[in-house]
């Protein structure tokens, strides 16, 4: 943790965007089972009647796709930056943190220009490397770069006046 007297450059927390809300899964999943169900019907009185076991199979699929992504959506990153180093702190889904602690004299910002998908943004202290924000935009991972850019640039005047 920070001392009481340390001046935060940032402090930045990255979480994924939300796909949906719990209510807008629950209509979702009322709709394609609804639809799912009603051409199920449709498909028995034709005489297919295996053919409203898959149809239960698509909507158990989407089911399951809404919940790996909601799963994911609990992941963050925290950046922290103060005079004397350069926090980051990975948060997994299941609750498991890793954390790194850089000097802030030392740290470096990557990001390959021109911007491409490939184009990751990284914190880097001499081998090291940290790759931060996979799921932000290109423009996002931009303005996060010249941010945190900012905030170490800010952090080393302060240790370093000219």
């Amino acid at each position: 943790m920070t001392e009481h007297h340390e001046i935060l450059y940032m402090d930045a927390v990255l979480r994924p965007n939300q796909s949906l809300s719990q209510r807008g899964f629950a209509i979702v999943m009322a709709i394609v089972g609804g639809v799912s169900f009603l051409t199920g019907i449709a498909f028995i009185s034709m005489g297919a009647i295996p053919v409203i076991g898959f149809f239960g199979l698509d909507a158990l699929a989407f089911y399951f796709a809404f919940r790996m992504s909601f799963r994911k959506q609990r992941e963050e990153t925290r950046i922290i930056v103060t005079a004397k180093e350069l926090r980051l702190t990975h948060t997994r889904a299941n609750g498991a943190e890793k954390s790194a602690s850089l000097p802030s004299a030392f740290a470096r910002v990557e990001l390959a220009e021109p911007l491409t998908a490939n184009s990751w943004l990284r914190i880097e202290y001499g081998k090291t490397a940290y790759v931060i924000g996979r799921f932000l935009t290109l423009p996002e991972r931009k303005s996060l770069a010249r941010a945190i850019r900012a905030a170490l640039h800010d952090a080393r005047h302060e240790r370093h006046p000219a």
